[in-house]
């Protein structure tokens, strides 16, 4: 006998052997239906795999992020079986679950896949569902793996094989497909109920840009097709609120092949939002005693060798600089960090010093692939509001906190009320990929552990998730669609400090390592831009919005009204416009609201003579007249009022 421990505590005993869908069965059987997976010991298990020892476990339903992985892990295999059958001489690469769904990369040879033919992959999908087939599990080895696949003339899978170590290799059977796998999975094809393929896109061979490209075919799947419906609407909710759709009608940015790819030009409208992001977070700053700093946009490679960005990133980065010295090497910035270590350094420091709080709005720049850029939320150049805190251990804790503090005021503010903390720590069974002592990891992580503690904030830990130079705190946004994103991130480095050889010295008058917090709430201005238009729909709270009032004059007789009154406001730090087109004001209202100002401002011959603004409110309609100096007043206080409510937030989060 065995002793299974459940998540309240209880244990149970039951045979050797016994798997999890027969522990669920021996629940309930409506348990039984419902559960796609189990944890066991912590890994994510088939529901038909045999537990041969003590263990704990979690039976994992839809609810559950675990079960839903393998539903549409699943779900690739189910894709890929139906392109194998269809396509027969179809090669495939690899096919993961994802966050919305899953994809598999496949190599059509001559056939390409077109949007046309996706509903005759559906309905192969959806006959193989019918038959219910069996996904059965199986260990081989490395040798028999080579074997099989080559035979079958799969390189790809050849090549993946390649790479892993006998006695740790499974396949996944079900019907006439066989795939290469670690699992885990549903125990048959009958748990899926509603198919929906996405989309085709390019993807290179491992990332790689010299390898040949495959058809990265998108798909979703639910186990009740009214899931599937709802999916559909919010995906066409989401096409209306895409960051590049609303970018370009709001002229907030733009991209060209001239200046190259993945390197945005920022408009004026959009710069001035992100100006008005920029200003929110220095007065922030400037309450919690941070310093600004400005460093060059370049470094000698030698800065990034010694803090191990190079040796971890060099390769995929921007190639080196040379300069006409011979030897001379310069990258451009990849990272903000390195630099502020030695701003650090130029000054001697004592322990009366710190915490010393560093901040820069730093752009920095990463090579990604082109296939892989999208948008503002993958570029090749991009601004981190970056701050590094140098600190003592013992205020490190503290410091946490603060930073914790910043982030809350920010999601506040911008009404990413919505959002999840993810504690990421690194993988025990893989220490190689990072540096530094145990010792520094360890107390770097119960730091963090320590500080979501007192704040009370659950937080989900990942193993292997951390920087390669420590620990970090990542906070996972729910926008209005409900689509998580990562934004804001704390990082715990007792690394570089050592790097760098920082030192300050102690009351005991003797030479000390700071610790170094990293932190950017904002991640990078660039992608928190792209969440909030998404998010918003391109509606910005009003002290954020780069155009907060148009004036509308009813005939050209009225420019002039018009222009004056836009000429006060300006005065009065309101973001004023006049749309003096010669057009009816019926179109000039529906144009305007499609820009989505929040005040449309008539005038007319009433108006005029009596200093007065017709006010339209956005999606809110007439709110009548009043005098345009008071209505200046009133729209001023409504900001004062925003920015007093954070302010008093801060306090409160300090206390």
């Amino acid at each position: 006998m065995i002793k299974i421990t459940f998540p309240d505590g209880s244990v149970r005993e039951f045979a050797k052997g016994t798997t999890s869908m027969q522990i669920a069965e021996s629940i309930s059987q409506r348990l039984a239906q419902e559960v796609l997976a189990a944890k066991v010991n912590g890994d994510i298990w088939d529901l038909t795999r045999p537990i041969d020892e003590d263990a704990t476990i979690e039976l994992l339903k839809w609810e559950d992020e675990g079960g839903k992985h393998a539903f549409w892990h699943s779900s690739a295999h189910l894709m890929a079986e139906a392109v194998q059958i269809l396509y027969p001489h179809a090669k495939f690469g690899i096919g993961p679950a994802i966050e919305n769904g899953f994809y598999y990369d496949i190599d059509f040879g001559d056939t390409p896949v077109k949007d046309s033919d996706f509903p005759k992959i559906e309905a192969k999908m959806q006959e193989l569902v019918a038959q219910k087939e069996e996904i059965k599990r199986k260990e081989i080895t490395k040798a028999d793996a080579l074997k099989m696949f080559g035979d079958r003339g799969e390189d790809y899978k050849v090549e993946l094989i390649s790479d892993l170590e006998d006695g740790t290799i499974t396949t996944y059977t079900q019907g006439v497909f066989t795939d290469l796998c670690r699992g885990p999975h549903i125990p048959n094809t009958s748990y899926i109920k509603a198919i929906k393929i996405l989309s085709a896109a390019g993807a290179y061979w491992r990332g790689d840009e010299t390898r040949k490209q495959l058809t990265r075919l998108y798909g979703i799947t639910f186990p009740k097709k009214k899931m599937l419906d709802e999916y559909l609407v919010l995906l066409e909710e989401a096409k209306k609120r895409d960051h590049r759709k609303i970018g370009k009608e709001l002229e907030l940015f733009a991209f060209s092949e001239n200046v190259g790819k993945g390197l945005p030009l920022w408009l004026p409208r959009g710069t001035q939002l992100r100006l008005k992001l920029e200003d929110f977070l220095k007065k922030i700053q400037k309450r919690f005693d941070y310093e600004q700093v400005m460093t060059p946009h370049i470094g000698s490679k030698l800065l990034y060798v010694t803090s191990g960005h190079y040796a971890k990133y060099g390769k995929d980065s921007f190639q080196p600089i040379h300069t006409p010295e011979e030897g001379e090497e310069f990258l451009l910035k990849p990272m903000n960090c390195p630099h502020h270590c030695e701003i650090y350094k130029v000054v001697p420091r004592s322990y009366k010093d710190l915490p010393l709080r560093l901040a820069e709005f730093g752009t920095v720049y990463r090579y990604e692939q082109s296939g892989e850029l999208h948008g503002l939320t993958r570029v090749r150049g991009f601004t981190q509001d970056d701050a590094h805190i140098f600190c003592t251990p013992e205020q490190l804790k503290a410091e946490f906190l603060k930073v914790m503090d910043i982030i809350f005021i920010i999601f506040k503010a911008l009404d990413f009320e919505n959002f999840e903390a993810q504690i990421s720590l690194r993988d025990p069974e893989n220490k190689e990929k990072y540096i530094g002592s145990d010792e520094n990891w360890e107390k770097a992580e119960r730091a963090i552990i320590e500080a979501c503690e007192e704040k009370g904030l659950p937080a989900r830990v990942e193993l292997g998730e951390a920087a390669f130079y420590g620990p970090k705190l990542d906070f996972m946004v729910k926008d209005a669609l409900g689509r998580r994103w990562q934004l804001g991130t704390i990082q715990v480095d007792y690394n570089l400090p050592e790097r760098f050889e920082l030192e300050y010295t102690g009351a005991d008058n003797q030479k000390h390592r700071p610790v170094m917090i990293h932190r950017a709430p904002f991640g990078s201005m660039e992608r928190f831009i792209a969440v909030l238009i998404e998010h918003t729909a391109g509606k910005f709270p009003l002290w954020l919005t780069p155009d907060q009032v148009v004036i509308l004059p009813i005939s050209d007789k009225y420019n002039d009204y018009a222009h004056r009154v836009a000429a006060y406001f300006k005065q009065q730090d309101i973001r004023a416009s006049v749309d003096d087109r010669n057009e009816k004001v019926g179109r000039k209202i529906r144009d305007n609201e499609l820009k989505r100002i929040p005040y449309l401002l008539i005038v007319g011959e009433k108006e005029a003579e009596s200093e007065e603004v017709s006010i339209r409110k956005q999606g809110e309609g007439d709110q009548g007249s009043m005098k345009f100096t008071n209505f200046a007043a009133q729209l001023n206080e409504e900001v004062e009022k925003m920015m007093n409510a954070w302010e008093h937030e801060q306090v409160v989060s300090r206390n």
